[in-house]
């Protein structure tokens, strides 16, 4: 795929990216505020690399590199801090999407001094535009760096928020697929989950258009194939390009759309019981496509995609599920407080069938009532 059309970012792909293109660093400012995990960006070697870079590029920077998975608003607030205090012109976010995601809050929180915790998401409080954004992807799953959402945790964690606003996109984003080689397998098929998920609910949403479409087609095709019809749990270095470049793909997808009904009910397993975010999206992707085929439109869509996959949709409906290894036993007054916590999100409307409640209830009851 050509990602160069996607205006808005400008996205290097191929190994050794960071390194050979320096030079687009000193144009995003002279000092930065590196934003990582504790331990992913210097494992996988992006870290040194844009250490590197930065100094070949004439620039000087400052580490911030606590973000956890799911990362707490309050926390990229004083990263925020942290890059005025340090007279930091530009954000570079490396790791995960938790990482990519800190850092584009704290790209806002850093241009808005006055706007406390909770006012990154109000546009009348957060009125200057955020810093500059470098995005450099460790996984192949959110596809952060190509959009502008920043998901966060709230309500001392019990629920997530999306920050999106059109100065959060990366100026530049890095996608080399050698980062990901030291992810183990299991986290690898957790991540790839993920960016199934966004191309299957961007191709089902509405505000599809034939942009989103190609991306999202091309991002499931290449994740069906690896993961599916070959099966992989151990991944080649192609493999690792494959599925880093359709996770990009998929991200330029739900840019265009956002994503579907199975993103708000997995925040909720992944915040109470701990499970990777790909997973709890998976698990309700039959879910998703089995009543979005309750419509004509859905069915449309259903054959259309599965076509171009070279699966079925009743294939896609058993085995992504299945995928994500999920075997949990939520009881009746758990189900529904997990299902409170997400209540109202737009992303129930955002395609063909729009669940009600009671039908979120059944879905929890068909795939965690008591076996």
């Amino acid at each position: 795929m050509d990602f160069t059309t996607h205006k808005p970012v400008k996205i290097i792909t191929g190994r050794n990216c960071v390194i050979e293109n320096a030079h687009l660093l000193a144009q995003c400012g002279r000092r930065a505020l590196i934003v990582s995990g504790r331990n992913g960006a210097d494992r996988s070697g992006a870290f040194a690399d844009m250490a590197a870079a930065l100094e070949k590029a004439g620039c000087t920077y400052v580490r911030f590199n606590c973000i956890p998975e799911n990362p707490p608003a309050p926390m990229c607030h004083e990263g925020g801090r942290l890059a005025r205090e340090e007279n930091c012109d530009f954000i570079v976010a490396i790791g995960g999407g938790s990482a990519l995601d800190a850092g584009k809050a704290i790209a806002g929180y850093a241009a808005n001094p006055r706007c406390g915790a909770d006012d990154i998401f109000d546009d009348d409080k957060r009125v200057n535009d955020c810093l500059p954004i470098v995005c450099v992807p460790t996984t192949a799953g959110t596809g952060s760096e190509a959009c502008r959402y920043s998901v966060l945790t709230i309500d001392g964690g019990r629920k997530k928020k999306t920050f999106k606003h059109s100065s959060a996109y990366a100026r530049v984003s890095f996608a080399d697929p050698r980062y990901t080689e030291s992810l183990n397998g299991e986290y690898t098929v957790s991540t790839a989950l993920d960016a199934l998920a966004h191309a299957i609910e961007s191709y089902f949403s509405p505000k599809s258009c034939a942009v989103s479409e190609e991306a999202a087609v091309y991002a499931a095709s290449e994740i069906w194939d690896v993961l599916f019809r070959q099966n992989k749990t151990e991944f080649t270095a192609e493999d690792r390009e494959r599925l880093m470049y359709a996770a990009t793909a998929a991200g330029v997808a739900i840019d265009y759309t956002g994503t579907g009904f199975p993103h708000p009910l997995g925040y909720s397993i992944t915040l109470t019981r701990g499970i990777p975010h790909g997973c709890a999206c998976a698990v309700f992707e039959g879910a998703f496509l089995r009543y979005n085929m309750i419509t004509s439109e859905g069915r449309r869509r259903a054959a259309k995609l599965a076509e171009a996959m070279g699966t079925t949709a009743d294939e896609m409906i058993e085995k992504i599920p299945e995928k994500s290894g999920i075997d949990l036993t939520i009881d009746e007054d758990e189900r529904e407080e997990l299902i409170d916590r997400v209540a109202g999100a737009g992303n129930y409307a955002n395609s063909p069938y729009v669940i009600s409640r009671g039908e979120m209830s059944d879905i929890y009851k068909r795939l965690f009532g008591r076996k």
